[in-house]
């Protein structure tokens, strides 16, 4: 069943609403089961050009708590696919697993809305759970990111950018990073790897980032190519997770290392023998219940420690590799 779904799922010349239905259809299967949650609220959010849909789900564990953690998730689909409904069961286990109330933002996609304008709404959502946090319960000090693939890339660059731009941003508490792109345009990972399988040829990357960019000066923007960006100073606990037949590992390694070198508190953790977009397979491949589960203990890490969001709170780095022989 999943074998047959998953046909042309990631071909990118199939025309966008085409491209996007076929995505839509392999995602529902994988989204199927899952955490419960004690409340899914749909809401919109005022944007720079319209409304911005976003999906609030709050944990059991959450329910009666004050001043509730939040995490915005701002999900993958080279910025031209995905969706809510695409990364449902990822935000519910991010919940469930984080004791987080988990914020998914339905931001525009491209081509139709270029670069910056995702991240431009994404920073309008967390400022506006920032100016709401009273009303929804939520602690104004304890707003993270977390992201998958291009939302991985949106997660970072949403952080830098409310850091750089808006006063009175509290600094973003903690970023879950998973398989993002960060900057290189080529590298050794995306010399080997990548195809039909998992829609991440060298043409498909070079699709996504045309769809996105509005041309060559888009690309050496710090908000995009992250790896140019000012990593020093106030950058949040970073927790980043790498697959090791992924196009994309490379970014996620150079941006570890860039983090190390600048003593950013950071976890990497590459997973072996698993593709890009793995996550989303957690109802039946043990290696996604374990990327959730350490990512979510990073973020446990982070909130109970009560650092302050100002970055000055900076543990020592460290890297982990994540043999899939002792997943389970």
């Amino acid at each position: 069943m999943a074998r047959q779904l998953a046909d042309d799922a990631f071909a990118t010349d199939a025309g966008t609403e085409e491209t996007r239905r076929r995505y839509g259809i392999e995602r529902a299967f994988w989204n199927e089961g899952g955490p419960a949650m004690a409340s899914r609220v749909d809401d919109t959010v005022p944007g720079p050009a319209g409304d911005v849909r976003i999906r609030l789900f709050t944990p059991p564990s959450a329910v009666g708590e004050d001043r509730r953690p939040s995490l915005v998730y701002l999900h993958g689909g080279g910025f031209v696919v995905g969706n809510l409904d695409t990364h449902d069961r990822i935000m519910r286990s991010l919940a469930a697993k984080t004791g987080a109330v988990v914020v998914g933002v339905d931001y525009a996609l491209a081509p139709e809305a270029k670069f910056p304008r995702a991240l431009e709404e994404c920073a309008a959502v967390a400022s506006w759970l920032q100016r709401r946090a009273d009303a929804l319960g939520l602690d104004e000090g304890r707003i993270s990111f977390a992201g998958d693939s291009s939302g991985a890339n949106l997660s970072l660059a949403t952080a830098l950018f409310l850091r750089d731009t808006v006063s009175d941003w509290p600094g973003a508490q903690c970023l879950l990073l998973y398989y993002g792109l960060f900057g290189l345009t080529d590298s050794a990972s995306r010399r080997l790897y990548g195809g039909s399988w998992d829609g991440l040829a060298r043409a498909d990357l070079e699709y996504y980032m045309a769809a996105y960019t509005r041309g060559p000066d888009d690309l050496s923007s710090p908000y995009l190519d992250c790896l140019s960006a000012d990593l020093a100073g106030a950058v949040p606990p970073c927790f980043i997770a790498a697959c090791s037949l992924d196009p994309l590992r490379d970014d996620s390694v150079a941006l570890a290392a860039a983090l190390a070198e600048r003593g950013v508190n950071h976890q990497l953790v590459m997973f072996d023998r698993v593709l890009h977009g793995f996550l989303h397979y957690s109802r039946e491949l043990p290696e996604a219940m374990d990327a959730l589960d350490a990512g979510a203990a990073f973020y446990r890490s982070v909130v109970e420690a009560a650092p302050p969001p100002s970055g000055a709170a900076r543990r020592d780095c460290q890297d982990t590799k994540h043999d899939s022989q002792e997943a389970g």
